[in-house]
């Protein structure tokens, strides 16, 4: 058994943590905040010297993170392989130094990675542009650069005439909607999916896995490289505050918008939910009924996913149309919504090994997907 203070590392894709103090297999810590910004919530860093040593991990001053109503109940992430991620020991005191998050693990090897969820490196996300657009029948788009450079990767796909736009990772932190697009794009293309055969022949799919690749690379919880959140810039996006959002809405403009997913993670609600458009300026019930029935699909084909727990409904004509589902709804006519998944576990469905998971969140792409194929069908 290693003996000694174990040693502490974020200095890689999508790490955050700094280290006040070790003693031992005992740490305090701070989790670093989204640069020029508030923000901070998400934590990713590695643990040496850890084999057989019962690790006593506290992250402090959580009383002024982003989400502090989200570290009840939650339990880190963890993996040894940085393959299966499960969840382990994990406890929250808003009394304690701040409010302090108290991770309790004994790995069975020397190494061990902690994360506030699964991390989805950059790249994982290169390989699976570079694996989806070698399919058959997939086009390769890039619709500009992020501040620090970074391309704002787009695959497109199917004949029809619908147009579908799937983006995901407005916020860098939360990963699960990496992973939910994993799940979606794995029903595109396989060739002995039916699901994916009907939709490619029904719809024209515009897919952007990560819409935030500077967020995520940086370990940011909510924002880009200069601390602006993006899911606030869509009712004018700038080159010099959200290039990621003007490069992916000019190219909505060009090809125009029938359906759209903004993928996403919610820190504090422990369920599955989808968040709608009412309280847009020019809403009407034939475009809040198309909305109202993907739900009721979509909530028949999967136990994971539930409608009687979300976000308050914007009243009437007063939708935020900085966000990019309001956004959508409002300039296009567009079914637009925004998919909440759980940091925590799903209460609906629980899970004491892993929680909510990559896994999970995969599935849950390819049942959103067979929703929408269900619900294009009933429209005729």
């Amino acid at each position: 058994m290693t003996s000694g203070p174990i040693q502490i590392d974020a200095a890689f894709d999508s790490g955050n943590i700094e280290v006040l103090d070790v003693d031992g297999a005992t740490a305090r810590l701070t989790i670093r905040r989204d640069k020029d910004s508030e923000f901070f919530q998400w934590f990713h860093f590695r643990v040496t010297g850890a084999a057989g040593r019962e690790l006593v991990l506290k992250i402090t001053g959580l009383n002024a993170s982003a989400y502090p109503g989200g570290w009840s109940g939650y339990r880190a992430a963890f993996s040894e392989d940085r393959d299966f991620w499960g969840r382990t020991e994990t406890s929250w005191d808003s009394k304690e130094d701040g409010g302090t998050l108290t991770i309790c693990h004994t790995p069975e090897n020397g190494t061990c990675w902690f994360a506030y969820f699964a991390p989805y490196s950059m790249e994982r996300h290169h390989d699976l542009i570079a694996e989806t657009a070698a399919q058959l029948g997939v086009t390769y788009r890039c619709l500009g650069h992020s501040i620090d450079g970074q391309p704002i990767d787009c695959l497109e796909l199917g004949e029809g005439p619908l147009q579908v736009w799937l983006y995901a990772r407005q916020h860098p932190g939360e990963s699960m909607a990496e992973w939910w697009m994993e799940g979606a794009l794995d029903c595109l293309t396989d060739p002995a999916d039916p699901w994916g055969r009907k939709l490619r022949a029904l719809c024209r799919f515009h897919v952007v896995p990560n819409a935030n690749p500077d967020g995520s690379r940086r370990g940011h919880l909510r924002t880009n490289a200069v601390g602006v959140n993006l899911n606030r810039e869509w009712a004018e996006p700038s080159l010099e505050r959200s290039p990621e959002v003007l490069a992916i809405r000019n190219a909505m403009d060009a090809t125009g918008v029938d359906f759209a997913m903004d993928v996403h993670g919610d820190e504090a609600i422990p369920h599955v939910f989808l968040a709608g458009f009412e309280g847009i300026p020019s809403w009407t019930e034939k475009q809040g009924a198309g909305y109202a029935r993907y739900k009721a699909i979509l909530e028949r084909r999967t136990p994971d996913f539930q409608t009687k727990r979300g976000y308050p409904v914007a009243d009437k004509g007063k939708a935020n149309l900085t966000m990019s589902t309001n956004q959508l709804a409002e300039r296009f006519g567009a079914v637009s919504m925004t998919l909440e998944m759980p940091f925590k576990d799903n209460d609906d469905l629980p899970c004491l090994a892993q929680g909510w998971s990559p896994e999970r969140s995969a599935l849950l792409g390819r049942d959103c997907l067979a929703a929408l194929g269900e619900w294009i069908l009933g429209k005729a």
